[in-house]
């Protein structure tokens, strides 16, 4: 059911690094945008240059309470995502993740909105089967220090596939890996944000294990691309689909891969392994490519120029530091 003569999105955690393009995106697309944030670890810099356009509209809630509004469509993208983030309260982001996919999932009912999750590769924990596929169940320690992010994002999905089966609720859950690009966080902690950062501070490059560890690396183009197409896909087919880039690569190899780039004097020191951390993680996209007609094209050296291009702005403006 369409409410509104242009269609009426809402994005909740949309002044984040994810969020914040896919307003942009979907504004480009001739939407009206509603964008939500606590501003936890969103930003209103990152949303600043949508304020005069008269389609966008930014909200400043919490999600772990109720909303009540009229829309046609909505993307639930709120949570912090990165380690350092969401351990910081973990009993808070476990009732992000549940509790905001039941505020959600409520209103969409209310309105016969169609809802997409934004859940995560982390659902896979430290993954015994790769590359990881949709039908594999995951590796997942539920008591550890990332479970609250990990296990919350499950249960978010229970929770999707629960509305839709009992309530009809028309939903669509997209799993995340690894993504980068302009206006990700100096200070998060993901391992493209933290090189970058270090190298342009010429501060040593931390790597923690011995550097063999994979990841696979999207860059944020691709993945909110892969998201509207999903949005816009089949009401038959839900999810979940995998979305990232299968280009796999050590973590020592982006390390000195920066560092080519940057031109950096940085030194690569090695620190502890955190607990739970994956060792290998990379997605098949297989089902994406079939249902979406789906792939990243941008690679990872160009993206990496477009990140710290925007990184060397933000230290010209002297808005660049590190812990």
């Amino acid at each position: 059911m369409k409410y509104f003569e242009t269609k009426r999105v809402l994005v909740t955690g949309g002044a984040g690094f994810l969020g914040s393009h896919l307003c942009e995106k979907l504004l480009d697309s001739g939407f009206d945008v509603l964008c939500l944030d606590n501003f936890f670890t969103g930003s209103k810099k990152n949303i600043a240059h949508l304020m005069d356009n008269s389609a966008f509209e930014l909200i400043r809630h919490d999600l772990v309470h109720p909303l009540f509004l009229e829309v046609d469509e909505i993307y639930n993208l709120a949570c912090p995502a990165s380690p350092v983030h969401y351990q910081y309260n973990p009993v808070k982001t476990t009732k992000t993740s549940v509790m905001g996919a039941i505020n959600m999932l409520g209103l969409a009912k209310r309105v016969n909105a169609k809802i997409l999750q934004a859940s995560t590769s982390e659902i896979y924990g430290n993954p015994a089967v790769h590359p990881q596929t949709e039908e594999y169940w995951g590796n997942v320690n539920t008591i550890g220090i990332r479970s609250c992010y990990d296990e919350g994002k499950r249960c978010a999905e229970t929770l999707f596939f629960d509305y839709f089966r009992q309530n009809s609720v028309k939903i669509k859950v997209v799993r995340i890996f690894n993504t980068y690009g302009p206006r990700m966080h100096p200070n998060d902690g993901r391992v493209v944000s933290n090189f970058i950062v270090q190298a342009l501070l010429n501060k040593d490059i931390t790597i923690y294990g011995d550097g063999t560890q994979t990841r696979s690396f999207c860059y944020v183009d691709d993945l909110t691309e892969g998201m509207v197409l999903m949005m816009n896909s089949s009401d038959e087919f839900t999810g979940p689909v995998n979305l990232g880039n299968p280009d796999e690569f050590t973590i020592l190899e982006l390390a000195e891969k920066i560092l080519k780039i940057t031109g950096s004097a940085s030194k690569i020191v090695f620190k502890p392994l955190p607990s739970d951390d994956p060792l290998r993680r990379k997605p098949d996209i297989s089902l994406a490519g079939e249902k979406l007609e789906w792939k990243p094209d941008i690679g990872l050296d160009y993206g990496i120029k477009k990140t710290i291009t925007y990184f060397e702005k933000m230290l010209s403006k002297k808005m660049l530091t590190i812990r």
